[in-house]
């Protein structure tokens, strides 16, 4: 894959393609709190062959950093910017946990530039999805990181996370080179900008949730379910998978992809 930069208002985004000139879907896999673009090698293999492929580190994550000045609103924009740069006129979104933020947001500005939206281990924008409660919740989760000293906060995410052993693997991996501080505030920005940043959004394109049916992180695989009640978006459990379910379950969620992929482009032609 090119690795390439782009330039923002908070710093410098990295992010990396592999471009097929012959194909005309292109696939965008943004990744989750923490994480980094690496945590979608599995997916990279199965699709590298016959789409373009685009993966990028959000801002504060992996390659880029320092980063200042994080918004969601911001990061649909680089991801924007992304793709002017490389011509790139439609997507399918693939957003991870956290990545399903950007992704989303990035559709609701860009809806025409979207194909199809496909929310991993995520949970929807919308206000009446989340009460009080959880919103206080979610501005716990950095304070309460703080307590643990900082490799065994690493590896008490990562296992939370997976549940065979690549992804565990995988997951201390990105972590390894990320400070006990930066973990925090990467925590409190994701979580405390959620709220701030969440809106009511109506999507005209296709969307698909998948989420680990073994998922016990927070109330995700609850918002998944109501988020799939409200819409009427199917909802696909990911079998024997944890939070992490592209790296638990690599097989089964390529398939899935896979096939929405080509429902969509079938519909299309029609």
């Amino acid at each position: 894959m090119q690795h390439k930069t782009i330039a923002a208002q908070g710093g410098i985004v990295h992010y990396w393609i592999d471009r097929k000139e012959n194909t005309a879907d292109c696939i965008v896999f943004t990744h989750g709190v923490t994480a980094d673009h690496t945590m979608f090698e599995k997916q990279v293999s199965y699709f590298s062959d016959n789409y373009t492929i685009i993966l990028w580190d959000v801002p504060m994550h992996g390659l880029s950093r320092p980063y200042h000045g994080f918004s969601y609103h911001d990061t649909a924009e680089i991801l924007h910017s992304i793709l002017q740069k490389e011509n790139i006129k439609k997507v399918f979104l693939i957003g991870m946990s956290m990545g399903g933020y950007p992704s989303q947001h990035f559709a609701s500005i860009y809806p025409d530039m979207v194909k199809g939206f496909i929310a991993l281990d995520t949970t929807p924008l919308g206000c009446d999805y989340y009460s009080k409660s959880d919103l206080w919740w979610l501005r716990q989760v950095a304070p309460m990181a703080k307590c643990f000293p900082a490799n065994i906060l690493r590896i008490s995410m990562a296992r939370s996370v997976s549940k065979r052993k690549y992804s565990y693997q995988k997951m201390m991996a990105m972590l390894k080179s990320v400070s006990k501080a930066e973990i925090i505030e990467q925590m409190r920005v994701a979580y405390e900008y959620f709220p701030m940043e969440n809106k009511d959004v109506d999507f005209r394109f296709p969307v698909l949730i998948l989420v680990g049916e073994k998922d016990s992180t927070g109330k995700v695989k609850s918002y998944c379910r109501e988020w799939a009640k409200q819409t009427g978006y199917p909802l696909h459990l990911i079998k024997g998978a944890k939070h992490f379910s592209n790296g638990d379950n690599p097989e089964q969620v390529n398939k899935e992809i896979e096939d929405f992929i080509h429902t969509v482009v079938q519909q299309e032609r029609k």
